[in-house]
């Protein structure tokens, strides 16, 4: 455990050396405080959306293209770059197993990851009280569902990074193959998945096995959790029936994510153990 937190540290500060750290999080807080005051216009008694409700779906359309993204720039090169440059070989001279060196680089990556993401979207919540927006109970749950969701759904994409990073031979294959699988399931997956249930027009596809089909994909995993599990959401980002026909419950849908992160954390310490340095 010593070991996991030592490198863990290490990762840390390398991140805040590198500006990592300062560039995401204002990229996270500039953006969420611009589509906070830019939101603001569909809020408001005459459609019944609250500020908050706008800034929740705002920031969650947002978190599925950019979150997945900063995730994988960071951690594509965290095995493959580390060998490139000799750092890895130094780490495992000292008495450290190649699981515990993944294990800590990859909870000191989510650390980055978790500390712009809560301070870059918090400055939302910020602004909000500042102009002195009211907020309830229900709504301050759901915004803070979406920060621990999109944290988990960083997860997810930080593992996949370091499952391609531990596969392939360079640095410049790993960010092709990473930008390639954030292509695939942040973009062309959704647009693939739309144009089969236009074509089948309800006749073969069941509800099941469009659930099922949706959590083929950690992105669309993180939709129906923040855009169908709270009720005021829901209604305003267009996706209530769905909500109103969802039947996997949001315990369910993080234990997914949570999978999403597991599986490919554990295949990347399988192909690093076997791999020569």
């Amino acid at each position: 455990m010593n070991a996991i937190l030592t490198i863990t540290a290490k990762e840390i500060r390398q991140a805040i050396r590198n500006r990592w750290v300062l560039a995401a999080t204002l990229l996270l807080a500039a953006l969420a405080l611009s589509l906070t005051f830019l939101g603001s216009a569909p809020s408001g008694s005459n459609v019944g959306a609250r500020p908050l409700d706008v800034v929740i779906v705002s920031l969650s359309s947002l978190t599925i293209f950019l979150v997945p993204l900063i995730a994988l720039l960071i951690s594509h090169d965290a095995i493959v770059g580390d060998m490139e440059r000799g750092t890895m070989l130094l780490l495992l001279s000292y008495p450290v197993a190649r699981w515990q060196a993944l294990i800590g680089k990859f909870f000191g990556h989510l650390a980055v990851l978790a500390f712009a993401t809560c301070l870059g979207y918090g400055a939302a919540v910020g602004a909000l009280l500042a102009t002195g927006s009211r907020m309830d109970q229900e709504g301050l749950t759901a915004f803070a569902a979406m920060i621990g969701s999109s944290v988990l759904l960083g997860a997810v994409f930080v593992a996949i990074g370091y499952w391609v990073s531990a596969l392939v031979r360079d640095r410049g294959t790993a960010a092709g193959v990473s930008i390639g699988l954030w292509l695939l399931l942040v973009l062309v997956y959704d647009m693939a998945l739309l144009g089969l249930l236009v074509l089948d027009k309800g006749q073969n596809i069941s509800g099941a096995a469009l659930n099922a089909l949706l959590l083929l994909n950690p992105t669309d995993v993180y939709r129906l959790f923040n855009l169908t599990g709270f009720a005021n959401v829901s209604a305003f980002s267009g996706m209530a029936g769905l909500a109103g026909n969802a039947t996997l419950s949001a315990e369910f849908l993080v234990a997914v994510l949570a999978m999403w992160t597991l599986v490919p954390l554990a295949f990347a310490s399988l192909s690093f153990s076997r791999r020569e340095l």
